[in-house]
């Protein structure tokens, strides 16, 4: 019909890590698009393409590429660890480079491929006091006044982190719904339970703000690290068994760096009809 508008198709990219999975959208060549209407049908598993986070890639004039990254729900996450690995591998495999960049609300991060095929990003340094968390009193932040003792801790988004006697006996869906809308935590929390499975070694499964379950996350592997090592469980550097695999996390005097594999999985383009439809 005429003075209708067409609505051009829109690539994406599906990846993973660990099986934390992302859409990826590239708006370095193209007008802004992405809004929380469209993050939220594209989560949709039935009707959209599903991801635990979606990643936007813009240009930056202080690194080499910028992320803004959406929860299914279509809020905004200030930090995205494994899809931020994901990103780094694919955009280093293209260039050839060895390291790079990344901005995001969390700050400008850095990545190395670590070899084997295995990458690696510096999540920057953990934020250990309550209003940086943040949370909603002045509390300490390593014994939290809550039921089951948890740990706080920011890595540009909030963390709970409970350690328990057996990570795979908790109602994941019951205890991280509640926790999530704690009022301590007036933006909302990430919650992990996690056990100590032998020296520098830890199981443990996360619920996702905005998401819910997912079989891996990469801030929360690095905020339960920093916990256990706070608490004196581990030292700081240890293994995670998370649902969908296993991770490496260091906290160094420069930052927590973590390192696994990614995954990409298919390149795909969102129809008109789809994007016409929003």
């Amino acid at each position: 019909m005429q003075g209708e508008t067409t609505h051009p198709g829109l690539p994406f990219m599906k990846m993973h890590g660990l099986g934390n999975d992302f859409v990826v959208i590239d708006q370095r060549s193209g007008e802004d698009v992405v809004t929380p209407d469209l993050a939220r049908a594209l989560g949709d598993r039935h009707r959209g393409v599903g991801f635990d986070q979606l990643a936007v890639l813009s240009n930056s004039a202080d690194a080499d590429i910028a992320l803004t990254f959406y929860n299914t729900d279509g809020s905004l996450s200030a930090a995205c660890g494994n899809a931020t690995r994901c990103i780094a591998r694919f955009e280093m495999e293209r260039s050839g480079a060895t390291e790079m960049t990344l901005v995001t609300e969390r700050g400008i991060l850095h990545a190395q491929d670590a070899g084997k095929g295995l990458t690696r990003v510096n999540m920057g340094q953990p934020l250990l006091e309550w209003h940086e968390i943040p949370l909603a009193e002045a509390v300490d932040t390593l014994t939290l006044p809550i039921s089951g003792d948890p740990v706080a801790t920011g890595m540009g988004n909030p963390h709970c982190t409970f350690f328990v006697d057996d990570a795979d006996a908790i109602d994941l869906e019951t205890r991280g719904s509640e926790m999530e809308h704690h009022p301590l935590f007036p933006e909302r929390t990430n919650v992990q339970f996690a056990h100590v499975v032998g020296t520098d070694h830890l199981r443990m499964r996360v619920w996702e703000r905005g998401v819910g379950v997912t079989l891996a996350s990469g801030s929360s592997s690095c905020a339960v690290c920093v916990a256990a090592a706070r608490r004196g469980l581990t030292g700081r550097d240890v293994k995670i068994d998370l649902d969908g695999g296993s991770i490496w996390v260091e906290w160094r005097d420069d930052g927590v760096w973590m390192t696994g594999e990614t995954r990409h999985v298919f390149s795909g383009t969102l129809t008109p009809e789809f994007l016409a439809s929003l």
